[in-house]
């Protein structure tokens, strides 16, 4: 792991294969590890430099005040599109999870010449809060599950590591596989002030960040390549967004992942690596659906 300085500021990163292979860069959602570690690995051995980093106000970046944030959405995919160019070998196939597939799809459409490819895991097309009337949102009955517990003592690793297990149970998600890494982020986390650890741990910078202006009407002048993954049993951005997305990202390809919720899986790693190795090598129609 180490820093690449772009738009005056540091970005954490961790790289995977040969670095004058083609470049996979994987926006952390907030951190890195929302990439499972076994997804970059194969990814590697499939022939390309794969390189995951922190967001802003997370992990090994450069983090200011995760409560008063002085960038935007469009700042945070100029970071994208920035940190490409600086790491080399040409346009990247891009990837964004959860909030970051956010900042990867305005990236793409603000900064086209530095990608050549686009996935987007469990997203939607629209900024944090309600979403547009045909998107389904946040699943009621568990966002009240969610909100209905106490904030853990962020100096406590194991009660941090315990508040994460606890919520992907809720979510759908493996606890087990939740509860280490919170235990990982919480060691890259520069310090234990609450809302540094709340930012690495819940990604709640977004709640506060501009994220405008809108982006929707613009995905049909996406034209790299994309690839739509999607957890058939996501409760916190049901499927319905990532449909919504395929649908209006011409020639886009939806993998809907039948027993996945938020996160990637163990079980589904393999095929989500396929699927992005091969992107842009066949030739996709309008709709274009695949599920596991």
């Amino acid at each position: 792991m180490t820093t690449v300085d772009v738009n005056g500021i540091s970005l954490g990163i961790e790289s995977f294969g040969d670095d004058d292979a083609p470049l996979v860069l994987l926006a952390g959602g907030t951190t890195m590890l929302s990439w499972p570690d076994a997804l970059c690995e194969r990814l590697a051995a499939g022939g390309h430099r794969v390189v995951r980093y922190d967001l802003r106000d997370s992990g090994q970046s450069t983090t200011a005040d995760p409560e008063a944030p002085t960038y935007t959405l469009r700042g945070l995919a100029a970071d994208a599109a920035a940190l490409a160019r600086a790491l080399g070998g040409g346009p990247a196939h891009l990837a964004g999870i959860g909030v970051s597939g956010m900042v990867a799809q305005v990236a793409v459409l603000d900064h086209p010449g530095a990608f050549s490819a686009l996935t987007l895991v469990g997203t939607r097309a629209v900024a944090p809060g309600p979403p547009d009337n045909d998107l389904p949102g946040h699943d009621r009955a568990t966002m009240s599950r969610l909100f209905a517990r106490a904030m853990p003592d962020w100096t406590d690793r194991e009660a941090v590591a315990e508040f994460a297990a606890g919520a992907a149970e809720i979510l759908g998600d493996d606890p087990v596989a939740a509860r280490a890494i919170a235990a990982r982020i919480w060691d890259r986390t520069p310090g234990t002030a609450s809302p540094v650890q709340a930012a690495n741990q819940l990604g709640m910078v977004f709640s506060r960040l501009d994220c405008k202006p809108r982006w929707r009407e613009r995905l049909p002048g996406i034209e790299v390549p994309t690839l739509v993954v999607h957890g058939y049993r996501d409760r916190f951005f049901p499927v319905g967004n990532g449909e919504a997305i395929a649908r209006e990202i011409p020639g886009a390809r939806l993998l809907v992942l039948k027993e996945a919720a938020t996160a990637i899986p163990d079980a589904a790693v393999g095929e989500v690596t396929e699927a992005m190795l091969t992107l842009g090598q066949r030739k996709a129609g309008p709709a274009d659906p695949a599920s596991s």
